[in-house]
C-alpha cells in the first residue's frame, strides 16, 4: 500500500497519468466532432487530436522542470524522451499509419471478391500530424507547469 502512495506523491507521474487521460478524453470529443458520430473507442486508441503521446511525455517533462529545475539531469532525459516520442508520433509512426491506408485500399482493389484477404483491415490512424503533437504537447505542458500535487491530500 505505501508504494502506491508513493507513485501517488510522484508529481511526474500523477501529471503524466493525468495528461494522458485528458488527452485521450479529448479524442473522444475531436473525433465526434469531425467525423459526426460518437466514437468512445477514441478513449483507449492511438493516434488522433490531440496526441496522448505528447501530452504525456510533456506533462511528465514539465513537471520535472517545475519540480526539480531544468538543471538536472532528470530534466534533461525527460526533455530528450519528449522530443523522440513526438519525433516518432510525427514521422515513423504517422507513415505506417499511411502505408497502412494504402495497402487496406490496395488489398481492397485486388482481392474484392475474396473474403480470405477482406476479413481484417490494417490499422490507419496510429500517427499524429504535427498540430496534433504540438495540441499534446502544449495540453502537456500546461498539466506539467500548473497541475497540483496530490501530496497534501495523500498524507506523508
Amino acid at each position: 500500500m505505501e508504494i502506491i502512495k508513493d507513485l501517488l506523491r510522484n508529481d511526474m507521474i500523477v501529471c503524466a497519468i493525468v495528461a494522458y487521460m485528458l488527452a485521450q478524453l479529448f479524442k473522444i470529443f475531436t473525433t465526434t466532432y469531425r467525423e459526426k458520430e460518437f466514437h468512445f473507442s477514441q478513449l483507449w486508441g492511438s493516434g488522433g487530436m490531440p496526441s496522448s503521446h505528447s501530452s504525456t511525455v510533456c506533462a511528465m517533462t514539465f513537471s520535472c522542470a517545475r519540480v526539480y529545475g531544468v538543471a538536472d539531469p532528470v530534466f534533461a532525459i525527460c526533455i530528450v524522451l519528449s522530443g523522440v516520442v513526438m519525433y516518432d508520433a510525427t514521422g515513423v509512426r504517422r507513415a505506417a499509419g499511411e502505408h497502412a491506408k494504402m495497402l487496406n485500399h490496395m488489398i481492397a482493389d485486388l482481392f474484392s471478391g475474396n473474403p480470405d484477404y477482406a476479413q481484417k483491415a490494417l490499422k490507419e490512424l496510429i500517427g499524429h500530424t504535427p498540430l496534433q503533437v504540438a495540441m499534446g504537447a502544449l495540453l502537456g505542458i500546461l498539466i506539467g507547469l500548473f497541475f497540483p500535487s496530490l501530496s497534501p491530500w495523500i498524507g506523508s
